[in-house]
């Protein structure tokens, strides 16, 4: 458990770091997968209508819902060794 949060917090700082800025649906994907990784299913309102980062962000985050932090944490660490490679 400690080595999955320790390869996490490896991930978090490997992804402010990547050579090139991906694409938008990657981005998102990362931002869910963090949020739920760290934080655990979405709380609060959504974003209002106009707020179109925000509410994309929210909905990314929302479709992890019931997914636990530790999977979030392994599809992040996933993925930013996938981008990192």
């Amino acid at each position: 458990m400690a080595d999955l949060k320790s390869s996490f917090e490896q991930a978090s700082k490997a992804v402010q770091a990547l050579p090139e800025r991906p694409d938008n649906d990657t981005l998102l994907r990362l931002y869910a997968l963090y949020k739920q990784g760290s934080e655990g299913d979405v709380v609060g309102d959504k974003p209002g209508f106009f707020d179109f980062v925000g509410t994309a962000k929210y909905e990314a985050w929302a479709k992890l819902r019931g997914t636990s932090q530790e999977d979030a944490q392994k599809k992040y660490v996933d993925l930013v060794k996938k981008l990192t490679a």
